[in-house]
């Protein structure tokens, strides 16, 4: 289950890089265009999409490798079984706000595939495709923090304290 689980986020976390590349790809599309006189339709809103895919889509993975915002005010004070108590509850509300936005993202990219709901902007792509990847990373982040929370509450989850580096320094 560990490896399907690790396979599921480094998976999400290749799909946000691919997403990042084609937003680049994009952004030069567009400075390019404006160089040398052409215009492709459709690259600002793309490239929104695209941003939107890479940012979702890489949640899980960010958080399994510890590089989300922790704010050690309170856990840096406790010890033992207080701060157990606490990641478990912070990981508990943590899951809980993720069911709400993955239940709400599936429902929102359901509903526009259902009422062919169209982008606005001059590309008018069929918006259940941008959101489809909100979805899906969402669903992850959810699996994730569940994942987080099991770990906490067998006492195998691994945390960076406030006096070791973490992933990004």
């Amino acid at each position: 289950m560990r490896s399907a689980l690790d396979r599921l986020y480094d998976g999400a976390a290749a799909l946000a890089a691919l997403f990042m590349v084609a937003l680049l790809g994009m952004v030069l599309t567009s400075i390019l265009g404006r160089e040398f006189g052409f215009h492709v339709r459709g690259t600002d809103a793309y490239a929104g999409y695209f941003m939107a895919a890479s940012g979702f889509l890489a949640l899980a993975h960010t958080l399994k490798r510890g590089e989300h915002i922790r704010v050690t005010l309170l856990t840096a004070r406790l010890r033992g079984a207080a701060l157990r108590r606490l990641e478990l509850f912070a990981l508990g509300l943590a899951s809980l706000l993720s069911l709400l936005l993955a239940y709400y993202s599936v429902r929102l990219c359901w509903q526009s595939k259902l009422f062919n709901d169209i982008s606005t902007s001059n590309d008018a792509t069929p918006l259940w495709i941008p959101q489809l990847s909100m979805a899906v990373g969402a669903v992850i982040l959810f699996i994730a923090l569940v994942d987080e929370w099991v770990l906490e509450f067998r006492g195998q989850r691994r945390v960076a304290g406030p006096d070791q580096p973490l992933h990004n320094e």
